[in-house]
């Protein structure tokens, strides 16, 4: 095969290519904080639209309308640039075009650094720092740490690595494989804006509901193709049970306020053998929550390290199936 017939070839198979590649770069590289991140931009332009649209002073349906805007000036944008970026390149040269996807693809990922970040919690547990675990914890959920105790941050750390398997993961490789890199960089924007306006506060209740239906809506499918990859995940892997892991998905994934959260936390807690969930504490008011899982044991710091060797192993088998699909499309 010539340079020229393998170049056409990655092109016409460019976003199995790019899925690939993406993965590769997480594992090895991460979320380096020194690169521009898009992530970060969408944050800026959604704090920055947010502070001009939502006014206390409007009636609910102009809030709604308002946040309906900011989310479709925001969806907008992280198609629009992108696109344009990736058919400028693609105009240059088809090498540029496949690196600058393969990056965009990358950036979408999340694997890498939710293991980095959950376990800088596990290595604070384990010499029983328990401000330093408080501090790191506080990184990566949004409930009030500071009165947690040790079970309650492992609790923390293995509830945020079930339930961004599918956020950070599985959803992205989703949307990829279906829109490629423009696709999975909308996901992320409607994640985004779900993370930053959909609270169920006054000044969000209302501006904020139109993000929260849509990352309801594109996080249906996404979690629950993530749970079934989790289950298979803990058939395969020594230690985890995959009985249990199904028999509590069946039994717990409506437990939660989201359709979607407790789909991956219900799996992770059965395969894992422990109880999740439980009432919250955020800003200082209890969130009564139903508890998800069977504490067969305790849960402990150990279970953020099985946690996360359960959210690698469907991240693989999310990367092989995404990029098969997409290179038989």
């Amino acid at each position: 095969m010539t340079s020229s017939e393998l170049l056409a070839f990655f092109l016409s198979h460019h976003v199995a290519f790019s899925i690939f590649a993406s993965f590769i770069l997480d594992c090895v590289f991460g979320d380096p904080h020194v690169l521009p991140h898009p992530v970060r931009f969408m944050g800026k332009l959604i704090s920055f639209l947010e502070k001009r649209l939502n006014k206390a002073s409007d009636s609910a349906n102009t809030q709604r309308f308002k946040g309906f805007l900011l989310v479709f000036l925001v969806i907008f944008a992280s198609f629009a640039v992108p696109f344009a970026l990736l058919f400028a390149c693609r105009q240059i040269h088809p090498v540029l075009f496949l690196a600058i996807e393969s990056i965009l693809c990358y950036q979408c990922l999340a694997a890498r650094s939710l293991r980095h970040e959950s376990m800088k919690v596990y290595r604070a547990l384990k010499t029983h720092d328990l401000p330093r675990a408080r501090s790191a914890v506080s990184m990566i959920v949004g409930r009030d740490t500071d009165i947690l105790d040790e079970t309650g941050i492992a609790k923390a750390a293995v509830e945020t690595v079930a339930e961004n398997t599918s956020d950070g993961v599985v959803a992205p490789l989703f949307f990829m494989a279906i829109f490629g890199a423009t696709g999975a960089l909308v996901y992320k924007a409607i994640n985004t804006l779900d993370s930053m306006i959909a609270y169920k506060t006054e000044r969000f209740r209302n501006f904020g509901f139109c993000a929260a239906k849509l990352d309801d809506i594109a996080n249906f499918i996404p979690a629950r193709l993530s749970a079934l990859l989790l289950i298979f995940s803990s058939l395969i892997l020594p230690g985890y049970s995959a009985k249990n892991a199904a028999k509590i998905f069946v039994r717990d994934r409506y437990k939660h306020a989201s359709p979607n959260s407790a789909q991956t936390e219900s799996v992770c807690a059965g395969a894992l053998g422990v109880q999740l969930a439980g009432n919250t504490v955020y800003g200082g008011v209890i969130e009564e929550k139903e508890f998800i899982g069977e504490k067969t044991r305790e849960i402990e710091a150990k279970n953020i390290v099985r946690a996360n060797v359960l959210m690698y192993a469907t991240t693989i088998l999310a990367v092989a199936i995404s990029a098969t699909v997409r290179f038989v499309l």
